[in-house]
């Protein structure tokens, strides 16, 4: 099947052809279509499969036939939840749509925002922005949406997790009720589909991979270490394997700036991305990640949201993620699209029952290699995890939990500590979606500005 068989226009398929894609995968054969009929649309797909293009071409071939953007004006809006996914879902629409007389924006926090006033007066037909900007928008009167026919949720469970129901449900409170509303997800969860039942009308359904699957094409495997000697493992996995381009995550925005150092040491070139970075560091250190000349580049959970490199050959888990879905997404930057990737985890003694978390997610046992100089010691005592706010996507975010743990008040950035996991304690259950929408109190209102 081709692009131009799903109704694609020349315009659209040239854009398309003209980087390097010939045929459509899976998610964008189902999802393509049905977005061209108009009605709403739930999508699920794992990292890594097409998804942007998934929604970002039916939408250029649904406005490209209608009238431009009045002045002041917005006709389809996309939500993400951080900085570098909002600029890398409009990258794509610039580039899909270059040949059609379509104006778009993104907009997030962290940069100045009069440039972005100005854009949105001239009237945007496709706008990408965070939520917490987008509010400070439409608070000072520079963002008008009353006239959006499309919306779309990236990353919608992302969103569930940051905390960001609030906000959603005061932008929904601003647009018109009659548009088409698509929900896009990497993960496919029972909460996702409670805040569809709340949101969609009649929607479609796809899914195209195994709920909290990970793409067959990444080779995943664990290596036991001491705490103290992960970044020893690293490099000498660097060094002796000839890894030229890694992206590596850490817990926390601390450890990775001491990772980046320790990293320097060894004359391996690495920089991080994080919310304490400015955004003009975090794009710069991004181009460079992408252009092969950094090799090493050093992300918390919610700052690599929006790394989308072709044949990213390298993922590591320098720390595990306390939340088993960020398993998912974090290994998901590589093995895309049909390519192989690698997936290396480095293990502690502290992260065991992180681990188990993780393969009763994705129902498997990862294999395990023990690498010979860096044995690590049978009689190490587990430790309690520091888990200070490493999420990355710019200070609105709670600090992450265990997703059995009640919420509760959100703790102050770089000071949360995590307990250790009590044996076999069952989860609390979590308010359902649909009722969040109705108003649950969050900890999206504070820090707006920096996403």
């Amino acid at each position: 099947m081709s692009f131009t068989e799903l109704g694609l226009s020349d315009e659209i398929v040239r854009a398309v052809a003209e980087q390097g894609y010939s045929a459509p995968t899976p998610i964008q054969s189902q999802a393509i279509p049905a977005v061209l009929q108009g009605g709403d649309l739930l999508a699920g797909a794992q990292t890594g499969t097409g998804k942007t293009a998934g929604f970002t071409l039916p939408i250029l071939q649904r406005l490209k036939g209608g009238k431009p953007a009045a002045k002041g004006t917005v006709r389809a809006l996309i939500l993400t939840p951080t900085r570098e996914l909002a600029a890398q879902v409009e990258e794509s629409v610039r580039v899909y749509g270059k040949y059609l007389k379509l104006r778009s924006a993104v907009i997030f926090g962290g940069v100045g925002i009069n440039p972005q006033i100005d854009q949105l007066r001239k009237g945007v037909d496709i706008l990408v922005a965070t939520p917490g900007r987008l509010l400070d928008h439409v608070q000072q009167g520079t963002a008008n949406l009353s006239q959006i026919e499309i919306l779309v949720l990236d990353e919608a469970d992302r969103m569930l997790d940051m905390g960001f129901i609030r906000d959603i449900r005061r932008i929904l409170a601003l647009l018109p009720p009659q548009r088409q509303n698509l929900l896009f997800s990497a993960t496919f969860s029972d909460e996702i589909k409670e805040l569809a039942d709340g949101l969609l009308n009649s929607p479609a359904m796809i899914e195209v991979a195994r709920r909290n699957s990970t793409a067959e094409m990444i080779a995943q495997k664990i290596h036991p270490v001491d705490r103290n000697r992960k970044h020893q493992l690293l490099s000498h996995l660097v060094k002796t394997r000839n890894w030229t381009q890694v992206l590596v995550f850490t817990r926390t925005k601390h450890g990775a700036n001491k990772l980046v150092e320790q990293l320097g040491k060894e004359d391996i070139s690495a920089l991080a991305i994080h919310g304490n970075k400015s955004q003009s560091a975090r794009t710069r250190a991004l181009a460079e990640f992408k252009d092969g000349t950094l090799q090493v580049l050093v992300a918390t959970d919610i700052a690599a949201r929006g790394i989308d490199i072709d044949q990213l050959p390298h993922v590591v888990n320098y720390d595990l993620p306390n939340v088993p879905e960020d398993y998912v997404h974090r290994i998901g930057r590589t093995g895309r699209a049909g390519a192989s990737g690698e997936a290396v985890s480095l293990v502690c003694v502290d992260e065991h029952d992180m681990l188990k978390g993780i393969e009763k997610l994705i129902k498997r046992s990862l294999p395990r290699e023990v690498i010979p100089g860096f044995e690590p010691d049978p009689n190490a005592v587990p430790q309690p995890i520091q888990l200070r706010s490493g999420n990355g996507g710019g200070g609105r975010q709670r600090a992450q939990q265990p997703r059995s743990a009640k919420p509760g008040k959100p703790s102050k950035p770089e000071t949360a500590v995590a307990r250790p996991a009590p044996p076999a304690k069952p989860a609390a259950p979590r308010r359902p979606a649909a009722k969040l929408l109705g108003g649950g109190k969050t900890a999206s209102s504070r820090n707006r500005g920096s996403q």
